[in-house]
């Protein structure tokens, strides 16, 4: 970060390397749509670029660059959802599927990826960020805390509920993939 606010072009190279990936799971998780996730990690490292003289030491760099990201993925969730591109993300995956050959494992796991957008629909974005901050890219509660700009108690909070709510939502949509619930599949049975 020193090197970046000396105006080095190539420790933002560095940072680039090594940031990229981790970035692009957590926006790609949340958008659920590579070619925007890839977007918001462009943009971010632009905006660290342009506010390299504002980090102060006592932040985490980490931290810093993730809350950047973060913002935006959150940003363009709501202005998503202002435009209500719900319809759109579900026809680019569904021409995505069209005419192309997947494996088992493939279309696996594309069900699984289309089932988790589904359910996080049931989320506000401030949940959904932490959920996928916090219980996917196992991120601890403090360092998502500064992330999405509030306290760590606030995270514990949204992760509470968003596990409940994700749970509600998938024993209403998909029982058959809650564990423990009975599938009411004999009916025929009767």
């Amino acid at each position: 970060m020193r090197a970046l606010q000396q105006d080095e072009e190539g420790a933002l190279d560095e940072l680039v390397a090594r940031k990229s990936a981790g970035l692009m799971s957590v926006a790609g998780r949340m958008l659920g749509d590579p070619e925007e996730a890839r977007d918001i990690v462009q943009i971010t490292f632009v905006r660290v670029w342009e506010h390299r003289h504002e980090f102060r030491d006592r932040w985490s760099p980490n931290t810093w660059i993730y809350r950047i990201a973060t913002n935006l993925t959150i940003d363009q969730l709501r202005s998503r959802q202002r435009r209500d591109q719900a319809m759109v993300a579900a026809g680019s995956s569904l021409r995505a599927v069209d005419g192309e050959r997947r494996s088992l494992a493939e279309l696996q796991q594309r069900e699984v990826g289309e089932i988790f957008l589904k359910l996080v629909r049931c989320l506000s974005n401030r949940q959904r960020a932490v959920f996928v901050l916090r219980a996917i890219e196992g991120f601890d509660t403090k360092e998502v805390a500064a992330m999405v700009g509030c306290r760590a108690s606030t995270v514990r909070n949204h992760l509470f509920v968003a596990r409940r709510k994700l749970k509600r939502e998938l024993e209403a949509c998909f029982p058959e993939y809650s564990p423990g619930l009975p599938v009411d599949s004999t009916k025929e049975d009767r």
